[in-house]
């Protein structure tokens, strides 16, 4: 249930899952953001909607972008729901930027936490939106950038500093970009990540560790989709996330921290992008049968 957006510069793609509002978040949210713009559209087809429930030729999924950074938006139906264990961290040039968008994703929605001052910010807030989407929003004076923050918490609180390794030793072009820990006197262990950031192949990630009692976690709610060249380069990506995690179905998997991810064959979006229907059903339904991905038995469809 996979899609890509049209220009395919990223290799890693958050994928939020909506339960049947996917195009109405996309809209929001293009609204909200500068320099953003809605995408293409998939929509069911009868071995879709047969599998799900979801009613033939209603929205799929819908790609979008916010000031460059690219999203896929599915509706999967109401089978998971979004935590702040992930959100996304909106670094802002100006403090007028920052206000107006606190405004527009609040609305409906509710602060996780106050806008105002903090020792770390000029102005800073944590603002859960009318979709349930968190967002951080940090008023920095850089250009805006966004980027997908986790938050590691109950049993895996203490992991932060240990997914930066384990991830930017998977990919190419990753680095550790900077970390910072909890000092005395804020009731965190003092070797837990307050705040770091890393990247991996050129998309920036921002991890933290929180012992706080939390009752939320990672759900595959939010999923970050790779986009593999081959079937070497899927294997590669399956069994090393998949590595004391778990296997789902269709491409999807859960690493060892309870993240999910998609591996994807760039070749599956053109197979079922094809003008041929029948043939791009095929390879389709022959993807439901699926978890890891297999290029050619998908050809072979």
């Amino acid at each position: 249930m996979q899609t890509k957006t049209e220009n395919m510069k990223q290799k890693i793609v958050p994928f939020l899952w909506f339960d049947k509002n996917a195009e109405e978040a996309v809209n929001f949210y293009v609204s909200c953001f500068k320099n953003s713009k809605a995408g293409s559209i998939s929509r069911f087809d009868e071995a879709t909607a047969k599998a799900t429930g979801q009613p033939e030729g209603s929205v799929l999924t819908a790609s979008f972008q916010l000031n460059g950074q690219e999203f896929i938006a599915l509706n999967g139906g109401p089978v998971f729901k979004f935590t702040p264990c992930i959100s996304f961290f909106v670094d802002c040039e100006t403090e007028e930027e920052t206000n107006e968008l606190w405004e527009k994703l609040l609305k409906n929605g509710k602060a996780l936490m106050d806008f105002k001052t903090y020792p770390f910010s000029k102005k800073y807030g944590w603002v859960e939106d009318q979709f349930g989407l968190s967002w951080q929003l940090n008023f920095s004076g850089g250009k805006q950038k966004i980027n997908p923050l986790l938050m590691f918490t109950g049993k895996r609180a203490g992991k932060a500093g240990e997914a930066i390794h384990f991830y930017t030793s998977l990919f190419k072009k990753s680095e550790i970009i900077s970390a910072t820990h909890y000092a005395e006197g804020l009731g965190e262990p003092l070797e837990n990540v307050v705040h770091a950031r890393f990247s991996l192949d050129d998309e920036v990630f921002i991890v933290m560790d929180s012992s706080l009692k939390h009752d939320f976690n990672f759900t595959p709610a939010i999923s970050f989709t790779v986009y593999c060249e081959n079937q070497e380069e899927v294997d590669y990506f399956w069994s090393k996330l998949t590595a004391d995690g778990k296997e789902v179905e269709c491409g999807w998997l859960e690493d060892k921290y309870g993240v999910s991810w998609q591996i994807v064959p760039t070749v599956f979006i053109k197979l079922i992008s094809q003008p041929d229907k029948e043939k791009a059903k095929r390879v389709m339904q022959a993807m439901m049968k699926m978890k890891k991905f297999d290029i050619k038995k998908l050809e072979e469809a």
